[in-house]
């Protein structure tokens, strides 16, 4: 027992110490798990049909929705707040307050039908690009591409409007779930399908044209960089392009902000990328340099 109160008052005194890591203003922070509640209950707003419990009519569908997102809206209005304000008060953002968060939640609520259309198009590509699959419900249901997409595409609405660390939460609980890393602030077309999805990793300034599709293992990543060789800002394009109409085979690897996969590409399985290549482009083989 002795030793087991040294080691406690070891911890505790670690705390005095620099160490960046050492903040007691966890009450101040964002709540993971209210974050993650939130996004479960909107969850069924997108994909009704397939998550309601109980039956299910276009008499009490208004019913089933509300009953989602007036708690989620509660939830999501108090860990906004709290994440602008302690970014406030560490003087990394201009904006603050519950007024502020709610206009943000509701932004967010009122993008949802079209959300909801663009999710369709992704569901879409993933049944009719894998023949597999035997009814759309499966993708729904089932392919953790779609359900990797469906975070992200939230994740990057709250990013888009300015919201700190909320769609960090979001995107690495989907990838938690599903082994698909995909930043929040990526930008990503319709009618996008990850097949297996496992492995792929997106960075943050990807942005990927409409109708793509990629395989497991798939990295758009960035050229190694430090933050000290900017003064402290990144640059603003540092992960890849794809255009319309590509299709990337599992373990390609795509780096660089300059890099342009062209529209009609395809990009063979474990090929390696660091400049752009032209529209209607077929690279197989040894890696190009």
């Amino acid at each position: 027992m002795e030793r087991l109160e040294s080691a406690i008052d070891d911890v505790v005194r670690s705390y005095d110490g620099p160490e960046e890591i050492n903040s007691l203003e966890s009450a101040a922070l964002p709540n993971r798990r209210a974050v993650i509640e939130a996004y479960h209950l909107i969850l069924p707003t997108l994909y009704m049909g397939y998550y309601s419990t109980r039956t299910l009519n276009r008499g009490n569908l208004r019913y089933r929705v509300g009953e989602s997102l007036y708690p989620a809206y509660e939830l999501l209005v108090e860990q906004i707040r709290r994440a602008v304000t302690y970014q406030q008060r560490h003087q990394r953002s201009g904006d603050d307050g519950r007024e502020w968060s709610e206009n943000v939640v509701l932004v967010l609520f009122e993008k949802l039908p079209e959300l909801r259309r663009i999710l369709n198009t992704d569901a879409l590509a993933a049944f009719n690009g894998d023949p597999s699959v035997r009814q759309l419900e499966e993708v729904v249901f089932s392919m953790p591409g779609l359900r990797a997409t469906t975070a992200h595409r939230v994740a990057n609405i709250f990013y888009e409007l300015g919201v700190p660390m909320i769609p960090r939460i979001i995107s690495e609980y989907a990838h938690s779930r599903t082994g698909v890393d995909i930043h929040p602030g990526a930008r990503i077309g319709e009618r996008f399908f990850l097949d297996h999805g496992t492995g792929v990793v997106i960075g943050e300034t990807s942005e990927i044209g409409n109708n793509v599709k990629m395989y497991q293992g798939v990295t758009l990543g960035a050229l190694s960089v430090r933050r000290s060789e900017f003064d402290g800002e990144l640059p603003p394009k540092r992960h890849p392009t794809l255009q319309d109409n590509v299709t990337i085979y599992a373990g390609a690897t795509i780096l660089g902000g300059a890099t342009v996969i062209g529209k009609n590409s395809v990009i063979g399985g474990n090929v390696w990328i660091v400049k752009s290549v032209p529209p209607g482009s077929k690279i197989f083989g040894r890696p190009r340099e």
